[in-house]
Parts: structure tokens; sequence; C-alpha cells
């Protein structure tokens, strides 16, 4: 408080980007230990072999997330990072406060403990509620409320990675935030600090990094593009495949315990079958780096074929498809995670399987370390809609940028094919569904954001059906409307224009001998309080009117007029442009 009121505005805003980006950096290297080391001491002790430990940790890592969830939190906790676009579009960038400790108890327990989902959202969410809460402390307003929440995204990406850029082009792509560029150098300095923490205090082992072994050749670009188009069927595969597990087990098994039960043994049989599928995967995805995936079958019921190439790319091929399944059944079941690490677990199978399979059928020799990063780029670019992050979160992990080429036209063709049959990204398409659209069409966001009852207005004079025309006379000269609602026992039955009546309401002898119901119309279209905005505009485009009656179960509650929605609208395009 003391500086906030001695510095500029800009400066304060500088500083404050990186207090939210070492809180966000902080938050990611607690969450990556403690799952890091959980996970050591899981599947590396030598004398355990293959232990039914292995089994069991994920189905308590559940159940401990949702006994903390139900107890501690009281069942006041939201997964997932769509929960952060809802609170940009129509909450005003506010998070609650028990996001800040909440995501990192919880998917700690989840992930560390061996659920097959990832960390990186959970980051999200907590660096997201740093920022938007350090705002609300020192009383700064949407704008940049919005701005440090970004701070906080970025700085947590940059902090799971050490991949500075690709956090801020995090927060850019995934939030669809319009930005100035102003608004740049509070991210970067965000992402920097994040980064740099993360740099001082995690071990390399934990960091997820890896080396070239071979430089770009060119004559390979055929076979990056039908990489590219592979990585664009997987995404949207995965994506479907995700959302359809994972919905049928929150809506068909009410009881919490016994999704906890029936999640826990069908991820046990999972991660009997592939032990890959145990935590994040970021140890598999190294061996496969490494040209080892004989390795992955070390625990498996399978260990007997690890000498068998063609099983093994069998094994490695299967896990591509089985990964969604897996995170669907951690998550839906009670686990808190994300979707970032399975999507970084599938594209490194598939690009390893794809390099592999063309290897050994010696029609040439692809690189199979490159494949396996660049296969990465192309998952993740396609499950988030985020071509520019995936490109530049592998470069920076790759410690160069040598495959730029590569990631450039397999993210591209993987995002062009996932855009097609998927209009939205994984996060997105949550709020689509609940008919929360967040995505980069502005003009519907900001519809969106709109509140249906701030819009209404009651002030319009009501009339019954048997009231005469000399009634409706004395309505007019109360009102300064032009537009009368017939309402009987509070039902909407038609509307009166005064265009309509103008010729009969000075002709006094009519007064007692004209009956409201034989002047009323219907009106061209009417609005339910629960429509959505972008509906209730569809409505006004449709019918050419200014002016629409909003109704309640029927029931009669006022108007909305066109020209007040382009108020607010005007108002929200202001607030919502980060300057």
């Amino acid at each position: 408080m003391w500086l906030q009121g001695r510095l500029s505005k800009k400066q304060f805003i500088f500083l404050s980007s990186v207090l939210v980006g070492l809180s966000a950096g902080m938050a990611a290297i607690v969450l990556k230990t403690f799952a890091h080391y959980i996970f050591r001491l899981a599947t590396f002790d030598k004398t355990a072999h293959f232990s039914f430990l292995l089994l069991f940790l994920p189905f308590l890592g559940i159940l401990l997330t949702v006994l903390v969830v139900k107890k501690l939190f009281h069942n006041k906790f939201e997964k997932g990072l769509s929960n952060i676009l809802f609170a940009i579009a129509q909450k005003s960038s506010i998070v609650p406060r028990v996001q800040m400790y909440a995501q990192v108890v919880t998917s700690s327990l989840t992930v560390g403990l061996g659920g097959s989902a990832g960390l990186e959202a959970p980051i999200v969410v907590t660096g997201a509620a740093f920022g938007s809460n350090y705002a609300r402390t020192y009383k700064l307003d949407y704008k940049e409320r919005t701005l440090l929440l970004a701070c906080g995204i970025a700085a947590g990406i940059a902090a799971a990675f050490n991949a500075p850029i690709a956090g801020v082009l995090f927060a850019l792509e995934v939030l669809l935030l319009d930005v100035s560029i102003s608004a740049f150098t509070p991210l970067i300095i965000a992402a920097a600090s994040g980064a740099l923490i993360s740099k001082i205090i995690l071990n390399d082992d934990i960091l997820l990094s890896f080396q070239l072994q071979k430089a770009f050749d060119y004559h390979n670009v055929p076979f990056y593009v039908l990489l590219g188009v592979f990585a664009g069927i997987v995404s949207v595969y995965h994506s479907r495949t995700f959302t359809r597990v994972e919905s049928y087990i929150i809506k068909k098994i009410k009881s919490p315990y016994r999704k906890v039960v029936i999640g826990g043994i069908a991820l046990a049989i999972l991660i009997y079958i592939f032990p890959s599928l145990f935590g994040e995967g970021y140890e598999s995805i190294k061996m496969l780096s490494l040209q080892h995936p004989e390795k992955l079958l070390d625990n498996s019921v399978f260990h007997n074929f690890k000498n068998n190439e063609w099983f093994v790319l069998l094994f490695v091929g299967a896990l591509v498809f089985v990964k969604a399944i897996a995170t669907a059944v951690t998550i839906g079941s009670g686990g808190n995670g994300g979707n970032f690490a399975p999507s970084l677990f599938v594209g490194a199978y598939l690009g390893f399987f794809f390099s592999r399979f063309f290897n050994m059928l010696d029609i040439t020799r692809l690189p199979e370390n490159n494949f396996t990063l660049v296969g990465m780029a192309g998952i993740l670019s396609g499950l988030y809609h985020a071509p520019l992050t995936a490109i530049f979160l592998i470069a920076e992990i790759t410690g160069g940028y040598t495959l730029m080429i590569p990631l450039m036209i397999v993210s591209s063709i993987s995002f062009a094919i996932s855009k097609s049959y998927e209009k939205y990204s994984m996060d997105a398409k949550k709020l689509a569904s609940r008919g929360q659209i967040f995505t980069s069409d502005k003009d519907r966001n900001i519809l969106s954001s709109l509140k249906m009852n701030n819009l209404i207005e009651t002030d319009f004079k009501t009339v019954g059906p048997e009231n005469t025309l000399g009634d409706l006379v004395e309505a007019i000269a109360a009102s300064k409307r032009n537009i009368f609602p017939v309402v009987k026992e509070n039902q909407l039955i038609g509307i009166i224009l005064l265009d309509n009546i103008r010729e009969i309401i000075f002709k006094n002898e009519l007064y007692e001998k004209v009956w409201v119901k034989d002047l009323m119309t219907r009106p061209p279209g009417i609005i339910d309080i629960n429509e959505s905005m972008e509906s209730a505009m569809k409505k006004f485009d449709d019918t050419g009117a200014w002016n629409l009656p909003v109704v309640h179960d029927g029931k009669y509650v006022g108007f909305i007029s066109k020209s007040n929605v382009f108020s607010y609208y005007r108002t929200q395009l202001k607030t919502n442009i980060i300057e």
C-alpha cells in the first residue's frame, strides 16, 4: 500500500507482475516437486518390482482429493481452465481466493499419487487466482485485474517448463485476450520471474527438457506434413473421447464415493496393463526421446515381449488412444488435473510411433527423437487451439530453434484439422455446451457477458384486455413509451403499439365502445428471461423490432430494447480491452 501511493500506475503494475509471477512460480514448484518425488517413490523402488502399491495409490489419491474437497472446501471447488475463461467473461475476472491453495492441495494428491492427469491446468488456475486476488487486494480495476490474472497464468506455465515465451503466448492464445502492445511488458516480466525462480529451485530432472540429437532435414518435410494430419485427427479423438467418458462418469454415477471406487478400479486395470499411465507420464516421454521404448514394458504384464520390436511399437501406439480414457477416468471420478500434460504424452507417443513405423518398414530413416518432440507440439496445438504456444514450448524445452520449421508445419496442420471438426478448444467447449460461449469472436464474448436482468426495462404501463380505449388513453397520457403490454393475471397476451391506434385515440365517442382486446396484436417475438443474449439478439434481427417483451414461465416481466443492448455493449467493449 505504501509503494502503491508513491509509484506511478505503470510502475506499480510492473512491480505487481513480478510479485504475481514469483507467487505463481512458487506454486508451480511446490506442485511439480511433490508429484515428482511421490512418483519416484512409487515407481523406482527396486525392491518392489511391480507391487500392488502402484495400483492402489491412484485410488488413494482420488479418494483423498474427494474428501478434501468435501470436508475442507465444502464442495465449493471448481476444476479446469474453463472456469477461468468464464471468470474473465462474466465475473469481472474475479477468481475465488480458495483457488490460491485448493488447486495445489487437490492436484498434488491426485497426480502426485499416480492419477493419469497433468499439473499444468491446476498451476494455471492457481496463478490466475494469485493475479486476480492480488488485484482485488489493491483495488485495481477490471483491465488491470484481467492483466494480472493473465500474468499469473503466464508465470505458471513458464515455471512448469522453464519456458517464458510459451507462458506469455499461452496466456494470450488460450485466454483470447485483446491486449495492446504495452500490456506485453507485464506479461513478459511475470513469465520471466516465474521461469527464473523455477530455474533456481527446481532440479533439471523435474523439468521436462530434452536435447536434440539430429538437425532438421528438409527431405523429411512430407513426413512432417503427414504427422500434422495424424496429430489433428488424434487431437479430435482425444477431445471427444475425454469429454464422453468424463461426462458419462459424472452424469451416470451419482454417489461421489462410488465414482471413486469405480474410477479407482478402472484406473488400476489400465495402469496394470500400461504402467506409463501412472502420473503425468513425463518420465516415459524421456524414454521415448532417448529411443528406449522397450523400457516402457519393464513393469508391464507384457514385459516378456520387450524384445519384440513390433509388439513394443503396437504397445506405444495403443497408449496414444488409451491416455484419453485414463485422464477422463481420473478427473471424472473426482480427481483434479488437466489435459496439458496428457496432450504432450499423446503427442510424444504418436510422434515416436509414426517415425519408428516408417523406419521399421525401411521406407526411410526418420529421426525418432525429433518426431517425438514435434508430435508433442502437434497434439498440444490441436487440443488447445494454441499453435504458437505449442511451437515455442517445444522450442524452449529443447534449448533451441532447430526444429522451428517442422514445429510450424505440424502445429499449423494439426490446428487446422482440429478446428474444422471441433469449433472450440477443450476448455472453451465446456463453456459452449453450457451456453457460456467464450471465443476469439469478441462480439459473442461481450454478448455472453451481458446479464439479461440488467437490461430489462419495467417502466411500461400495462393494460388489461377488458379495459376500454378510454383507459388506454389514460395509460398513454401517463407514459413516455409507445408500447403497452396487455396483461391478464400476470400473463402476457398481447401488445398495443401507439402507431397502430394513433388515428382513433382522439375520437372521444369510441372511448367506451372499443376494447383493448380488439386493438392488441401479437408481439413479433418473445424473449424468455433464461435465454442467452446471443439468442435474444437473433430475435431482434429476425423480427426487425426495437423492443421485445420478456417473460418468465409465461408471466410478463418487462421489455428489452435493442438500443439499450447496444449501449451496454459499447460500455463492455471499452472495459474489455486491456490497454
